[in-house]
C-alpha cells in the first residue's frame, strides 16, 4: 500500500477535480461519511452524545460533515469552532452553510473552560482542528483544546491525522491529540505510519474517497509499506548449498555476542551454510555457542580484531560463497578498519555492510558508490548521522528524505534501524516495515537482522526483496517472542530462537491482530 505526503495528497485532490470532475464537495463529503461510518462500528450512533472540535480549515469542513451524519443517524451532535467561521472557503464553507441551518449547537469559543462540562458529559470526540498540512508547534486555544481531549477519559476519532502531529514527518508540533481512532483520506499518510505520530493514532483506518486506483497507485508516490512478500518454496531435493552460502567476517576481543548472532540467524531463518570468519582466538568460545557454524579462523592483530594479513584469504573465499556479511563486532582498531575498506572495494558479490563495516566506510563512501555489486547497509540512527554528516536528531525528523538521498547517493540498499524500520532502494522508493516491536531495542538484535536478512538471499529472493523479508521476518521473529515472553527482557538471543517459528507462521499465512497491523490501514 502505498503512503502519501501532504503534498502528494492535495495533487491527488486536484487531479481527481481537474481531470474527473470529482469536485471538492464531494471529496469532503465522502471524508465525513466514511468518519461517520468509523463512529457507527466503533462506538455507536443512536442516542450518544458527540462533541465535534473543528478548525476552519478542509479538516474543520469534514467535521462539519461528520456533524451533519451524526445528527441524521440519531446522535447529538455540539459542534465547537475554533477561529472564525467567516473564513470558511471552498467546500468547507459549502458544509458551513448546510450546518447553520440544522438543528445542531454551534459555538465558536475562544477559551476550552467554557466546554469542558460538554466534553465530559459526551460520549465521544471527534478531532477535526488541523489536518495534515500543519508546518508549527500548536499553541494558544488549540493547544488548551487539544490538552482537554487529552485528559477528557473520552473515546476521540481524529480525521485524517491526530491534531498536532506532521503529516510530513510524524513528529509532534508542540502538543498533539491522542486518539483511540484515525480515519485518513484517500491514502495513509507518512506521519500516520512514523513514530511518534503512528503512536498517537490508534486504530488506523482508511478510506479511498471514491478515489480510481490510477491515482493512489501513482508511480510517482515513491513510499509504501513493507507488504508481505511469499516465501521461496523449499524443495524436496534442496541441499544445504542451494538454500545459501554466506560469509560472515565479523567479530573482534570483547566483542563475542556479534559473529554468533549474525551467522546463527542465517541458518535459524532458513540458510543453508554460514561461514563464519572471526579473529583465531574467538572460535573457541564461539563454537560452543554454535556448532551448526562452519568457522574459519583468523589471524589477529595484537587488539585481537582481524588482522590485514587475512586480506587475500577472505577475497579468495568471498568469491567463492553467494553473499558477503560483514561488521558485526569488528571493533574499530585501525588496521581492521583498513581491511573494511580493502575487502569493500574489492569483493565482487552481494555486499551487507553492518555496525563496524559502516563507520570504516564512512568517510571512504566512494568505495561504496564504486561497488559492481549490490551493497546493503543496515545503520542504526547514529551510523545514518556519520554517513550523511546530518545530526542524529534532525535526520530522524527528516527520515525519509535523508534515506532516499543517501540511498540513491550510494546506489545501495539502506535499512534504516528504528522504530518502524525504513528500507531505502537506489532508485528513491521507500518501504516502512511495520512488525516489531520496542522490546527488540536491545543489544545483537541488529546482528540478528543482518543474518535474516542473508538467509533470505541465500533462499533465493532477490536482492531486494531479501532485504525486505528479512526486515519483515525479523520484526515477527520479535513480536512472537513479546507475545509469548513480553517486551521487558527480550534478548537478541529470543529474537534468533523465534525465527525457525516466524518463518513457520509466515509460511502457513498470518492471521489475526499480527496480520492486520502489518498490513496497515
Amino acid at each position: 500500500m502505498k503512503v502519501s505526503s501532504g503534498e502528494q495528497m492535495r495533487e491527488m485532490d486536484r487531479r481527481a477535480a481537474e481531470q474527473l470532475a470529482i469536485s471538492e464537495e464531494i471529496l469532503m463529503e465522502n471524508a465525513g461519511a466514511a468518519a461517520y461510518q468509523v463512529l457507527s462500528r466503533e462506538l455507536g450512533i443512536a442516542g450518544r452524545r458527540y462533541v465535534l472540535f473543528c478548525g476552519i480549515g478542509n479538516n474543520g469542513g469534514d467535521g462539519l460533515v461528520v456533524a451533519r451524519h451524526l445528527l441524521s443517524g440519531g446522535a447529538t451532535p455540539r459542534v465547537f469552532i475554533i477561529g472564525d467561521p467567516g473564513r470558511f472557503r471552498g467546500a468547507a464553507k459549502t458544509h458551513w452553510e448546510i450546518v447553520r441551518r440544522l438543528p445542531i449547537e454551534v459555538k465558536r469559543i475562544r477559551e476550552s473552560e467554557s466546554v469542558r462540562a460538554a466534553v465530559t458529559h459526551s460520549d465521544g470526540i471527534v478531532d477535526a482542528l488541523f489536518g495534515t498540512g500543519l508546518d508549527r508547534p500548536v499553541g494558544g486555544i488549540y493547544e488548551e483544546v487539544i490538552e482537554l481531549i487529552n485528559v477528557s477519559g473520552r473515546p476521540v476519532l481524529s480525521l485524517d491525522i491526530p491534531s498536532g502531529v506532521s503529516g510530513e514527518t510524524g513528529e509532534v508540533l508542540g502538543t498533539a491529540v491522542r486518539a483511540d481512532h484515525t480515519v485518513t483520506f484517500g491514502l495513509p499518510k507518512i506521519g500516520n505510519l512514523l513514530y511518534p505520530g503512528f503512536g498517537l493514532c490508534g486504530k488506523l483506518h482508511l478510506s479511498r474517497l471514491s478515489f480510481p486506483p490510477a491515482l493512489y497507485e501513482d508511480e510517482a508516490i515513491q513510499v509504501e509499506i513493507n507488504g508481505r512478500l511469499p516465501l521461496p518454496l523449499r524443495r524436496p531435493t534442496l541441499h544445504k548449498g542451494e538454500a545459501g552460502d554466506v560469509l560472515f567476517i565479523a567479530g573482534a576481543a570483547g566483542y563475542y555476542g556479534a559473529p554468533y548472532f549474525s551467522a546463527m540467524s542465517f541458518l535459524k531463518a532458513g540458510g543453508g551454510y554460514a561461514r563464519l570468519a572471526a579473529p583465531f582466538s574467538l572460535i573457541p568460545f564461539l563454537a560452543t555457542r554454535g556448532s551448526e557454524i562452519v568457522f574459519i579462523p583468523q589471524a589477529e592483530t595484537t587488539e585481537g580484531s582481524l588482522s590485514g594479513k587475512n586480506r587475500e584469504a577472505l577475497l579468495a573465499l568471498a568469491a567463492q560463497t553467494d553473499m558477503v556479511v560483514m561488521g558485526p563486532g569488528l571493533s574499530l582498531a585501525g588496521q581492521t578498519q583498513e581491511l573494511i575498506r580493502e575487502l569493500a572495494a574489492r569483493i565482487e558479490k552481494p555486499l551487507l555492510i553492518d555496525g563496524d563495516g559502516i563507520t570504516a566506510l564512512a568517510r571512504h563512501q566512494e568505495i561504496l558508490r564504486n561497488r559492481p555489486a549490490p551493497t546493503i547497509l543496515t545503520p542504526h540512527a547514529g551510523e545514518m548521522a556519520r554517513l550523511t554528516g546530518i545530526p542524529a536528531a534532525e535526520g530522524e525528523r527528516r527520515r525519509i528524505p535523508v534515506l532516499q538521498e543517501k540511498a540513491a547517493d550510494l546506489r545501495a540498499l539502506i535499512v534504516l534501524k528504528g522504530a518502524h524500520t525504513l528500507i531505502g532502494t537506489p532508485d528513491r522508493r521507500i518501504f516502512i516495515n511495520l512488525s516489531g516491536n520496542p522490546g527488540m531495542a536491545t543489544a545483537g538484535s541488529g546482528d540478528v537482522l543482518t543474518g535474516t536478512i542473508a538467509a533470505m538471499f541465500g533462499l533465493g529472493m532477490p536482492v531486494e526483496e531479501a532485504v525486505r523479508k528479512g526486515v519483515f521476518i525479523h520484526g515477527l521473529s520479535g513480536d512472537l517472542a513479546a507475545a509469548d515472553k513480553g517486551e521487558d527482557g527480550i534478548t537478541a538471543q529470543d529474537i534468533l530462537n523465534y525465527l525457525p517459528y516466524a518463518m513457520k507462521q509466515d509460511r502457513e499465512g498470518l492471521d489475526g491482530p499480527l496480520a492486520e497491523r502489518y498490513q496497515g490501514p
